[in-house]
């Protein structure tokens, strides 16, 4: 399975950014089957679970530190995952990552940097 994350940048506190995480090579199943979870990992601190959406959407769940700031969604025709993040805090700086579990195993994309600061 590969996951590739796009969207990252440098933004300035209290502005948005959306991440976008296309999945592909997963062979035998579907997108629409599959359950993603965005983490960000900041530096010098443990990776960090930031919002999960249910295969077909259903099902959203969001960190108590991204609550009403985030949106996780996804395109199951895209076979893409999304994050919508807005009134971004210097304190929301990481490596953003989408993750996916298949026949219980993990597989993770590259990441990609977000920076909030003026």
């Amino acid at each position: 399975v590969q996951l590739v994350e796009s969207g990252g940048g440098l933004v300035q506190p209290g502005g948005s950014l959306t991440l976008s995480c296309v999945v592909s090579g997963f062979s035998g199943f579907t997108f629409s089957s599959l359950d993603l979870r965005w983490y960000r990992q900041a530096p010098g601190k443990e990776r960090e679970l930031v919002a999960f959406i249910s295969n077909l959407g259903g099902t959203t769940h969001y960190a108590e530190f991204v609550k009403g700031r985030f949106t996780i969604s996804r395109d199951n025709a895209k076979d893409t995952v999304y994050l919508q993040m807005n009134t971004l805090e210097p304190e929301d700086t990481a490596v953003y990552t989408c993750s996916t579990r298949i026949s219980g195993i993990d597989s993770w994309g590259q990441g990609t940097q977000v920076t909030v600061s003026s």
